[in-house]
């Protein structure tokens, strides 16, 4: 459990960690590396992969580019079973809790479950909340869930504290891919309150500004994927910001 007790570590002296995430649908391996340059030179904590729908098969590709051109660690955000790569460091084991889908819930996890065992995997239990952002997302929609309202922290924090008392030892609180806004500070504010352990936030976030103000409110770690792919210079920038709060 290396990669758990460091962010545990971090987490417990309230040192502030970002992710980018990279959808192989989005690179290609010449974009990929002046990511992984960016990100090696910015101090980036981990580099998350995956996504809720791939159409390309490179996904086994990009997992082993990074893992031979870069140290960080590498962490599975699997959109389904079949994005197990035992080429990764860790697997974020999502359980969609937001939602009332069974198959996300605990389905595609018993299908996963065998190949995690015979794996070297870290296996990262995670409560997966999925937030509305103004417009629909993939994760929405390839989920086939409803994403609890913008506005409805309470609903957010006891859904967030279901997770930790069913022994989750991460909740993910997520906007969706191309989120139109990024969860509310509030939102945020009242979920780290409300539990003790560590909270992931992602989903809109398109500036360091941004990213601090949602680091600030109480995210432990940040994760940006889809703005990054359209602007790597980003990297620099919200790095700086988080890691200096």
């Amino acid at each position: 459990m290396y990669l758990y007790n460091n962010l545990i570590k971090k987490y417990s002296l309230k040192k502030k960690q970002f992710a980018v995430l990279i959808d192989p649908d989005d690179y290609s391996l010449t974009s990929l590396q002046k990511v992984i340059n960016i990100s090696t030179e910015a101090n980036v904590d981990y580099f998350f992969v995956g996504g809720s729908l791939l159409t390309k098969i490179n996904f086994h590709e990009i997992i082993n580019y990074i893992k031979k051109n870069s140290t960080i660690p590498v962490i599975l955000f699997p959109g389904s079973s079949i994005q197990i790569d035992n080429n990764a460091d860790a697997i974020l084991f999502l359980s969609l809790i937001s939602g009332r889908n069974p198959d996300l819930l605990i389905g595609q996890h018993v299908q996963a479950a065998p190949f995690l065992k015979a794996s070297n995997l870290e296996v990262l239990s995670t409560g997966y909340i999925l937030i509305d952002s103004g417009r629909s997302t993939t994760a929405s929609y390839i989920s086939n869930t409803t994403p609890i309202p913008y506005d409805k922290n309470d609903i957010a924090v006891c859904t967030a504290l279901a997770g930790q008392y069913l022994g989750q030892k991460l909740i993910y609180l997520d906007g969706g891919s191309g989120a139109k806004e990024t969860i509310s500070i509030t939102m945020i504010s009242d979920i780290k309150n409300a539990i003790n352990i560590p909270l992931i936030v992602g989903g809109g976030i398109v500036t360091a500004e941004r990213a601090k103000e949602i680091a600030t409110a109480g995210a432990d770690i940040i994760v940006i994927g889809n703005a990054i792919s359209k602007n790597t210079s980003l990297i620099k920038d919200v790095s700086h910001a988080i890691h200096s709060i």
